[in-house]
């Protein structure tokens, strides 16, 4: 019996042979290595995430409380075993939070008085803030002004500071915080700064600031900043301006 081939028209020929080729295309194109998105490409709509907000507390030293991008500054001179600061820093923090474009900066000023405690609580809290940044640093002068006998009595004998880091104690054992509590405690003699607890407000926009001795707070505090805003001459922003009291404590 004869078996009838099947020859394939030429039109059939021509797609099988299209078919062919396009596969191996498609496999040849998936063998490729893909290129490397590059560093800071956009990515589809659905993907971008959103933008991070910038975060309150800023890195240090110098520590800064409240928004990075703050007009007015108000950098606080004080000492760890001064009891008028213990009293005027949670105040001062408090009152930090509410008026908008301020914030607040730490100076440590350890008094020869105070010595050598007030010297080793600085160290304590520069080192923990090396360790564990500004959120650390606050929490840690917090801890100091709250378990400090005060007046150059330090902390009470055997208690540790809970859960120091291995960078802390690291830091702890080597001298730079003294480096730097030496580097600060000459500039704040340089601007005349003896006396804790010392404010001087910064405008950073027009860069001219005020000093004031004491605790100043409330209306006193305001009026200050308004004076900075207003733009005063540059004999008006380096006068001292009067302080007032906090309660009926003594320095």
């Amino acid at each position: 019996m004869r078996i009838t081939r099947f020859v394939p028209s030429r039109s059939v020929a021509l797609v099988a042979v299209l078919l062919v080729v396009a596969l191996i295309a498609t496999v040849w194109l998936g063998m490729q290595p893909q290129a490397p998105i590059a560093e800071g490409a956009s990515t589809p709509a659905e993907f971008n995430p959103a933008p991070t907000a910038a975060p309150d507390a800023t890195a240090g030293p110098p520590w800064r409380y409240g928004r990075a991008d703050a007009r007015f500054t108000v950098v606080e001179y004080a000492d760890l075993e001064c009891p008028f600061c213990r009293a005027y820093f949670a105040v001062l923090k408090q009152w930090t939070d509410a008026p908008p474009g301020v914030n607040g900066q730490w100076h440590p000023l350890p008094l020869t008085t105070h010595e050598p405690a007030a010297t080793a609580n600085a160290r304590l809290v520069e080192c923990v803030g090396e360790a564990g940044g500004a959120a650390a640093f606050w929490q840690a002068v917090e801890w100091v002004y709250t378990h400090t006998r005060g007046d150059g009595q330090g902390l009470p004998e055997g208690l540790g500071y809970p859960g120091i880091t291995p960078a802390a104690q690291q830091c702890l054992d080597s001298d730079r915080p003294d480096t730097l509590i030496r580097a600060q405690s000459a500039s704040a003699a340089q601007e005349g700064v003896k006396v804790t607890p010392t404010l001087r407000l910064q405008d950073r926009q027009s860069g001219k600031t005020l000093l004031l001795h004491g605790p100043v707070e409330g209306d006193a505090l305001l009026s200050a900043i308004d004076l900075l805003a207003a733009g005063g001459t540059a004999e008006t922003a380096s006068k001292e301006m009067p302080a007032e009291s906090l309660g009926d404590m003594s320095r």
